[in-house]
């Protein structure tokens, strides 16, 4: 099949590339003309684990271009995704403006029938309004379909390639068949491909992700409440995640959830629900924890030092929301480097992957270091904001010879509390008793 992909940000990008790999001849479309040249070149713009090999062999066998030209981009394509930013807005609500515009340029473009596919996260109601602006200037027939994505940073090719399911909102036994066919190669073990009406599409991304976001906040909840009660956040998560109506995932505490789309898709579906007058009290109290989840261990921190951090240095390891990405999005990493930074405290940071991204926020304000154990040379304290594999097992010896005191305050519980105890570190972890 012919696809064009307008956009190539990381739903975009990673899409595209991965409706290639299938055989498809994608042509993904962007304005902007320099991160077109590079992705033209052959240069990748973002990190994501797997995606590089697919890019290159794609753009190599001839089935994934490039342009900033939308007419030649779309041509002939029989499906069209729009793949575009719904940023926040100041009230929460997902801002349409980039989705509407390239909407209304569509329609005197098309010239055969056509499926456009709402690919972006996108509030109840908008393939409607999408609908209305390309028939202000199409003269040929065309369906609007939601087709929301899952995919998870870190094992964003996997998901792609073999989901869990596809949700695809169409009432078009037309635009249905197409759609299936599409899909077909991803789902051949089995996973559903589940059709429904456009609306409970639309509505089925932002429930899943502000479910998600309300299972890491209740158990980060239940941390704070073990902190206070001597009980273990581990225990109890190991106690309820073994029940089958719960499950394993999403029930490690820590500070607190970011990224692109949990924090954006809980603020918007928040304003979706007020504005049909109800009022969302779950998301409302899931968004305040997290925020206040974010900043937990800057509080003992300065607690350590009698209140005052001026002229403290404080090592950062993890700069990510995750590990295996380079997304600083709503990452708990940035308040707390403002909250030190505000209190007088030095920051000398390192994340695998992340760093250039949070030199264009904080510039020489802050130290990046080569790596985890530069990080750390005279370090007062040593904060874990992100869980990457090369932080959970460090050589300890080297990290309490490197730094001035023996004091980490961990915000994603890497590490083993008898062991701590061993090394005379005092160690303050989320949810678990403070070794001393």
């Amino acid at each position: 099949m012919k696809i064009a992909v307008v956009g190539t940000g990381y739903v975009g990008l990673v899409s595209g590339t991965c409706f290639a790999e299938t055989g498809n001849h994608v042509t993904c479309v962007d304005i902007d003309e320099n991160k077109v040249n590079k992705l033209s070149n052959g240069e990748i713009t973002i990190y994501e684990p797997g995606l590089e090999a697919l890019f290159e062999r794609n753009i190599r066998q001839g089935r994934l271009e490039f342009t900033t030209n939308l007419a030649k981009g779309i041509k002939d394509a029989e499906v069209i995704f729009l793949a575009l930013p719904t940023p926040p807005g100041e009230d929460g609500s997902a801002d349409l403006k980039y989705v509407l515009k390239v909407a209304e340029d569509l329609g005197p473009l098309l010239e055969n029938y056509t499926v456009i596919v709402d690919k972006s996260t996108v509030p109840v109601g908008t393939a409607e309004k999408v609908t209305a602006k390309v028939a202000e200037g199409a003269k040929v027939e065309f369906e609007v379909v939601s087709n929301p994505e899952f995919l998870r940073e870190g094992v964003a090719v996997e998901d792609f390639m073999k989901p869990d399911r596809v949700v695809v909102g169409s009432e078009s036994e037309q635009s249905i068949a197409i759609m299936e066919r599409l899909y077909a190669p991803y789902v051949r073990q089995g996973n559903p491909v589940i059709f429904m009406d456009v609306r409970s599409a639309e509505l089925t991304k932002y429930a899943a992700n502000s479910f998600l976001a309300t299972k890491i906040t209740f158990m980060n909840e239940i941390a704070n409440l073990c902190e206070l009660m001597g009980a273990d956040v581990d225990a109890v998560r190991k106690g309820i995640g073994t029940d089958d109506r719960i499950g394993r995932r999403f029930l490690f505490a820590g500070i607190g959830y970011g990224g692109s789309c949990f924090p954006k898709d809980v603020q918007a579906l928040a304003k979706s629900s007020s504005e049909v007058e109800y009022d969302f009290g779950i998301l409302n109290a899931v968004m305040r924890v997290n925020t206040d989840q974010k900043l937990k261990l800057i509080q003992p921190l300065k607690n350590y030092f009698g209140g005052d951090l001026a002229g403290k240095t404080i090592a950062i390891w993890g700069l990510a929301f995750k590990p295996y990405t380079d997304d600083i999005r709503e990452a708990p990493a940035l308040e707390n480097i403002t909250a030190l930074l505000s209190e007088g405290a030095k920051v000398q940071a390192y994340d695998p992957e992340a760093m250039e991204n949070v030199k264009g926020i904080f510039g020489d304000k802050i130290t990046f270091s080569e790596d985890e154990y530069a990080a750390l040379e005279n370090a007062d304290a040593l904060m874990i904001m992100t869980e990457w594999p090369v932080f959970r097992t460090p050589e300890f010896d080297k990290l309490l010879d490197l730094m001035n005191n023996k004091l980490i305050l961990d915000g994603r519980n890497l590490y083993d509390l008898k062991q701590m105890e061993e090394l005379g570190i005092e160690y303050h972890s989320v949810g678990r008793r403070v070794v001393r």
